[in-house]
Order: C-alpha cells, then structure tokens, then sequence
C-alpha cells in the first residue's frame, strides 16, 4: 500500500489531450502577451495535491485543484506495481513538475475514519438547511461510496488539506479549506463504466465455489461475459483480459490491432497454427514471483524447471510467428522482442541445472562436467560407504572385546564418527568414556565418538556434503546473476505471451459463438447493429430471436421502449450494452453487422439491489444510479435504464420518469443516447413527452390467440396498447380467480368507476364469522355461577355482529 501527496508546480490552464470534459474546466481562450502576463500577476500559480491509494493490485486516486477548488477522483481500477494508470493520471490530466512526494501513515486511510470525514466535510454546494440524513443520500449520488480504495485517497486527501491547510493558510482555524465540488473522471480513451454495469449486465459474476476443499478460498466465476470468452491458457492471459474488460477504451488503433489478430485466426488455414500457439501458452507460468524469488535468493528447486519450460516455450512461440505475416504487429512484436537472451538463459539453465536430482534433493543440484572439483567431491562422497565400512573394519580391531559391532558415520557440518552400540554395564555418563576415544552423544542406544581415524578422515574429505552445497548455491547464485540481468526480456515475454493468450481465447469463442467484427466510425456518435444477440441468453436459449439497434445522428436519441411483460424489453437493452461494451474491449460481437461511434460512458438503471451496509431502499438505489447518469452521462454516453419510477407510488414514479427525460431532452443534439423500457403507457398517453424528431416510441411485437397471448420477441416501431400482466400472471401460477377479480379491478379503475367487493367472498366471510361465534357460544358453561353474560355480549357478541352485518 502507498499514499502519496503531490504538490506540483503550475500546472496548465485546461486538460490535457482527451481528458474528459465533465471532470475538468474548458481551455482557457488564447490572450494576448499583454493580457497573459497581466494575468499572471493577479492569479496565484496553481497547484495540484494528488493522493493514491494502490493494494492488492488495485488504484485509488483523488486529488484537489487549487485552481477551481475541486476534488476529482478516479473510481477503483486495477493497476500493475509498475502503477502505469498512476503515470497515465498524472501524464494526461496534468503536467507534473518537481512534486513534493509525501508518505503518509495507514491510520490517515482507515476506511471508517474516511467515510467520516467525507460525511461531516463542510462543503460549499451543499445548503446548510440539509439533515444528516439528506446529506448522506445526497453525497451517495456523487461520490462511489462502493469504492472502497476511492473513498481512502479521498478521506487521506481531506486529511492532508486539513492538516497542509491548502489555500487558507493565514486564515483563521475555524476556516475549512474551500471544496467547491467533488468531480468524477476517466482516463483519456477510457470508457467509464460502473461497478452497478458491470453487475447488470453480467460482465462478471462471483459465485460460490461448490468444491468442499474450496470453502475457505471461496469464488468462482459463473454464467457471466468474462465467463464465456475466458479461454486463456496461462494465469496472465487470465489477468490480462480481466484488465481489459475493467477498461474498455475508445482507442480505435489499439482496439483494430485486436480486431486484426483475432481475424486471422478466425481463417479455416490458420486454426492449426492457433492450436500449436494455444498449447505453447499453457506452459507460460509466473515469471515474476520466480524472478522475485530469485532476487531474495528464496528460489525453489522446482522453480528451475518451471522457467526453463517458459522459455523454451517463449522461444517456440518466436519461431512460430516468424512464419507469420509481420503486418500484424503482435506477430511482429513477439518475432523481433523474444531475442536470443531467450536461448542463452534456456541454454543455461538446461545445461547446468540437474532438474531430477534438484526435485529429488529438495534443492538446487548441476549436472556433472559442470565443475570438476563439484564432481570429485560427489565421487568422493558416493564412494564413501565401502571406504567406510573398511575403517570401522580396523577400529573393531582396535575395540574392546565386549563391543560387538560398530560402524563410521558421515554427518553433514559434524564431520565423520564412529558409532556403536550402547552395553548394558553402561549405565551411567561415566561409563561412556572409552580410552582413545572422545564422546560426542547419545542417541538412539548408539554412542558416538571421535577417533583417530575419524579426525583423520575429516583433515583429508573435510565435510563433503557442505562443500557441494555450497559450490552449487554458488553456482545457482552465478546462474541467479545472468537470469536477473534479463530480467526485462522475460517481464516483455509474459506481457506479449499474455497478450495472444487473451486474442486466441477471444478467436475461439468468436468462432464457436458466430460472432461477427465490429467496425469503428469515429464521426457516427452512437451505435447501429444488425440483427444482434444477447451473448449469454443465446446460449440458455433454445432459440434466440437477433434484434437491431440504431441510435446515431440527431433522430431517435430517446427510445422509449413499451410491450407487454415478458416481451423481452429487458433482454433487448443489455443486449445493446454487451453488444457496445464487447466492441470497445476489441472483441468480435454477436451480430451480423454492428458499427460502433464514440462512446465514452455506459450508464444502467436495470436490476436493483438492497444494500444493508449502505442504509439505502431499493428506490432509493434507482434513485442514485439515475443520478448518476443525470450529472455524468454527455452526447456520446449510452444510458440503459428499465423500468425506473415502479418502487414508489405510480403517480409519483411516472412524473420522476417523465422529468428525467425532459431534462435530457432539453439537451437537445447534446442529448445522451438512451433506451428506456417502462410499462408507465400514460407516458405516451399522456404525452408527457414533448413530440419531436428526438423521441422515437418502440414496442415488442406479441399477438392474442384467443385467451393466450404469442410473443414475437421482436423490436419494431409503435406503442403497446396494454402490458398484458393478467397474462404473465397466469403463467407464474396464480389462481384463476384472483386474476378474474385482477381484471375486473383493473377495468373498473381505467373507466372511473367505485371498486366494490365481490359478494360471494363477502358471504363467505360472514359465515365464518357467524360460525365462530357460535363456536364460542357452545364452548360456554351456563351452570358457572362465576360466568359474565354481559362481559362475553360486550367483548364477543357485539363486534362480531358489526362485522357480520
């Protein structure tokens, strides 16, 4: 974990190349010299304090500009120890001269403690009449509270301000330094996308591992996107394509360079190069935990043969795209980058390392003919039990008549000994002492002691065992040394290894799947796709009915889509949202033709979920994912939302809907693109929409078959005339007379009419009523001189008979 405050020079007067638009304020106009320099006199420089979170492989980042008194932040993102995100934030928004890097403690990032500086912050947007309770809810609509690192660097950034007292320096205590707004933004070619998105849409989804062994260990990844294309071979092609789902980007030249190497393994002639390349990644493992062990002399002996088979692997893959065509620049990439370093570290490694007796030893071991003085002192050492059981041969000799056996032992970093069994009459320490001898130990009844000839024999082997050890880690460390100073090869190896493991998983399942190659048009502000499919339903389905979608230029930028439930207006939005999002990842899509504009966010108000931890009502949620898109959303975001308004009153939720709309339609051209789909008919019937060339009214196709009601499943022009619900009703199993009763409700409230209850029903309630009475009545005893008549007419009688009559 780092946390870091940066306080930068000036900084320029506007974003830097592509930032976004809502997260910065606009180029200042050109001036004259004149007008320049006299501005510079007025204005203080300003200056930027940065603060980042980074653990477990993931980013937060805030920081406040002193030059509008805001606080941008970047919503978690996953990020590399070489923090390229961190230098992306710091490149493109602004340029960084001479900062001052701070480090400060664990304690100033404690989530709780954030979350309380966040909430009792003294804002100047937020009016001072709002409750605690309003305040909470309105700063929910704004910062991503979900994201727990964000929420970090914004509570270590209020800490910082609070204790550097940026800007009100001379003030008094009681002065806050001034925080005009809180400002959410992307990386330049990023596409924003929230974690609610990801969710809906089932980009990915965590579930339970079933394994009993897995329990603690705990997830796995269900029926979701990433689920379906994650053919990856390697650990890295997994992470990687994790990576790249969690930013998509508008990069049209990285997402064609996707696109090209994916279309030439979808050629019938090339599927047997893709198998040889596929089965070549699979021996592509964790390089950089074993260079890591490596660099604390922590290297295991297994690890030896793991990097050779990555490297042989890596140089198998050179060889096979040098047969490849060099225009695609992955092919081109892997053929000139994995050098000849590649061979020279397999060759040594092959040559010097013996991986059986490593594997067998437990520990680094060469081959021979490696070091000559190595292989005499292994000789030596294999040669020892026949030399030894000659001298313990001679000691016997030399023994006492009573010592039936002994025998002379080697004992690593102890030297040689002579061992022998323990007599009976020794039954004291005293009487371990043998002349000529010296006593070492006991153990196991056998007695050790050092003799003449032991003392010998360790002056002229010395300790063998120690000494090969040593000269072997000696050499592992040489061999260590000449691994580590191509370090960079191998670290560039896994990152393009990783790279055509993600574009061949991503082939496989274009292939099987039928999926289709998007086209990018940078002019189109929008996307148009032909007959498209909703990739995960598709597969559940037994038959999947393809939809168009088109929603570029000035016309139709609100598409209000009505039908009946269970027409499949929900499906046919995510269907848009897997469809764009799968484009901007550089992924073939499931369509016959799809063509892809700028699109710079997707928003989604489809699926809602209680949060406990946050306090917050399921309305209350629809709420916040609607405010999201209302402050965030521009005329190149997609904004998915279904059935938003239906948590709450009709009335009220139809009037939310409908001034949701207006406002972005009062946009006008700079109105985002958006799919509504909503059973509120007095939407349209109402006309609580402004008639125009911008609105465009959808409906799913379906037909009555008497009583049955067939469903097409089909997206065409108009308006539905009823949802239909008495209908989905009976297909969830409800009984026939509530829908009967259902319907006769339902009518008497469209024609203005009095709702009365149904007499049957009524009648047999007073049935019951009077049959428990009487029930009661009988259970009494008359003969019970203590019985209360007039308490039993009073308590029972009586406002049983209100209810009867």
């Amino acid at each position: 974990m780092a946390s870091v405050g940066a306080i930068p020079g000036r900084t320029p007067e506007g974003p830097g190349p592509g930032a976004a638009s809502a997260s910065f304020p606009s180029p200042a106009p050109v001036r004259g010299p004149g007008e320049a320099e006299e501005e510079e006199n007025e204005q203080e420089p300003a200056e930027i304090h940065l603060c980042f979170l980074w653990t477990s492989g993931y980013l937060g980042i805030a920081y406040y500009d002193t030059s509008d008194s805001t606080i941008h932040f970047m919503p978690d993102a996953p990020d590399h120890e070489s923090f390229e995100l961190l230098q992306r934030a710091s490149q493109e928004h602004r340029e960084l001269k001479r900062p001052e890097i701070i480090f400060l403690p664990s304690v100033d990032f404690g989530l709780e403690i954030s979350k309380q500086r966040l909430l009792s912050g003294n804002y100047a947007f937020t009016p001072d009449s709002m409750t605690t309770t309003e305040k909470i809810l309105f700063l929910s609509s704004i910062i991503p509270f979900d994201c727990l690192l964000t929420v970090r660097a914004l509570g270590g950034l209020l800490k910082f301000l609070g204790r550097r007292r940026i800007g009100v320096e001379l003030e008094d205590y009681n002065v806050s330094v001034p925080i005009l707004g809180f400002k959410k933004f992307v990386l330049t070619h990023l596409v924003s996308i929230d974690q609610d998105t990801y969710s809906v849409l089932q980009i990915f989804k965590s579930e339970a591992h079933p394994s009993v062994y897995k329990v603690t260990s705990g997830l796995k990844e269900g029926l979701s996107l990433f689920g379906i294309l994650n053919r990856c071979r390697c650990k890295w092609g997994e992470k990687l394509l994790r990576l790249w789902f969690t930013r998509p980007t508008q990069d049209l030249g990285e997402l064609n360079s996707r696109l090209d190497v994916i279309q030439f393994f979808l050629l019938p002639q090339n599927l047997d190069m893709a198998q040889i390349l596929h089965r070549l990644l699979g021996h592509i493992k964790n390089v950089p935990l074993i260079l890591k062990r490596m660099k604390l002399s922590h290297t295991k002996a297994s690890d030896w043969q793991v990097l050779y088979k990555t490297v042989y692997s890596a140089l198998g893959l050179r060889d096979a795209c040098r047969s490849l065509p060099q225009s695609i620049q992955l092919f081109q990439d892997i053929a000139q980058e994995f050098s000849d370093d590649l061979h020279h570290i397999a060759s040594l490694i092959g040559k010097v390392v013996d991986f059986e007796g490593s594997l067998a030893e437990n520990r680094f071991t060469v081959l021979p003919n490696i070091d000559p003085d190595i292989d005499e002192k292994k000789r030596r050492l294999m040669g020892l039990p026949s030399f030894l059981t000659e001298v313990a041969r001679k000691e016997l000799e030399n023994l006492d008549s009573r010592i039936p056996s002994c025998s002379v032992i080697y004992i690593p970093l102890i030297g040689f000994l002579l061992s022998i069994p323990r007599l009976p009459s020794m039954a004291e320490a005293s009487d371990f002492e043998i002349e000529g001898l010296d006593f070492m130990f006991l153990s196991e009844e056998k007695l050790h002691y050092r003799s003449a000839r032991t003392k010998e024999l360790d002056a002229l082997l010395g300790d063998l065992h120690c000494d090969i050890r040593d000269q072997e880690t000696l050499l592992m460390y040489q061999l260590q040394c000449q691994v580590l100073a191509r370090a960079a090869v191998l670290t560039r190896v896994l990152d393009l290894a990783a790279r055509l493991d993600v574009l061949l998983a991503l082939a496989s399942a274009a292939r099987d799947y039928g999926y289709s190659r998007p086209r990018y048009s940078p002019q189109l502000i929008g996307v148009r796709i032909q007959n498209g499919r909703h990739p995960l339903m598709e597969l559940c389905a037994r038959t999947f009915v393809p939809n168009s979608a088109e929603c570029g230029g000035d016309r139709g930028r609100v598409k209000v889509i009505t039908g009946p439930n269970s027409s499949g207006k929900s499906i046919y939005l995510k269907q848009v949202g897997l469809i764009t999002f799968m484009a901007l990842v550089g992924s073939f899509v499931p369509a016959e033709e799809a063509e892809i504009g700028a699109v710079d966010a997707i928003f989604t108000r489809i699926h809602s979920c209680d949060s406990i931890s946050l306090g917050l009502s399921t309305f209350m949620i629809d709420l916040n994912q609607v405010a999201k898109a209302v402050n965030n959303a521009t005329k190149q975001s997609l904004v998915l939302i279904d059935e938003f308004g239906k948590g709450t009153n009709t009335v009220d939720g139809l009037a939310l809907l409908a001034a949701v709309l207006r406002h972005w339609l009062a946009l006008g051209p700079t109105c985002p693109h958006i799919f509504v789909a909503t059973n509120f008919l007095s939407l349209v019937q109402l006309q609580l929409l402004p008639q125009g060339p911008l609105v465009q009214y959808l409906t799913m196709e379906a037909c009555e078959d008497g009583d049955d009601l067939v469903f097409f499943y089909q997206v065409c022009e108009g308006i539905a005339k009823a949802s239909h619900a008495s209908h989905t009703a009976a297909q969830a199993g409800l009984p026939d007379q509530l829908l009967t009763r259902g319907k006769e409700v339902s009518d008497l409230i469209r024609s203005g009419k009095p709702i009365k209850p149904v007499k049957e029903l009524l009648k047999e309630k007073q049935m019951e009523n009077c049959q428990t009475l009487v029930d009661k009545f009988l259970k009494l005893d008359l003969e019970d001189p203590n019985l209360d008549l007039d308490l039993f007419m009073s308590q029972e009688v009586l406002p049983a008979a209100t209810a009867i009559l």
